[in-house]
């Protein structure tokens, strides 16, 4: 027969654990809807149904010769080298933003071939390369 200090232990971990395992459970379901992978082209490409109303991130190099610069948006290429994905553009871009560079822009798909982004990411030094984006490029150019 269990005493009652032993009773009151188990039902204090019982309770711990439970409380434990719902924030665990409520983090993740966050998590999971907060979060936007990382694609490419390549992988836009090959997506079956195309989702316009999903928020996407898509990453790549800016294709060289590509970039149209207007006074209301920008136009450029995202390559991955294999694949191409035009991208329309309304605001201003980093500094680091230019032909030939790694870029990575968030926004909606119109379809496998146009993207119109919200927003331009460029939060790293010239010399930076994600590595997801650099295994792309060796795999894709050879």
């Amino acid at each position: 027969m269990l005493t009652k200090k032993v009773k009151k232990r188990v039902s204090f971990l019982s309770l711990f654990l439970v409380l434990s395992l719902i924030a665990v459970f409520f983090t993740l379901k966050s998590l999971t809807n907060n979060i936007l992978y990382f694609k490419s082209p390549t992988d836009i490409k090959l997506i079956q149904e195309v989702n316009i109303n999903k928020r996407i991130r898509i990453g790549g190099m800016v294709k060289t010769n590509s970039l149209n610069i207007n006074d209301k948006e920008i136009k450029f290429i995202v390559t991955d080298f294999k694949n191409d994905l035009f991208v329309s553009y309304s605001g201003t871009v980093p500094n680091l933003f230019s032909e030939g560079k790694g870029v990575v822009a968030e926004g909606k798909l119109q379809d496998k071939n146009f993207f119109i982004a919200d927003r331009i990411l460029a939060k790293h030094d010239e010399k930076y390369m994600p590595p997801e984006l650099k295994s792309l490029i060796k795999k894709n150019v050879k």
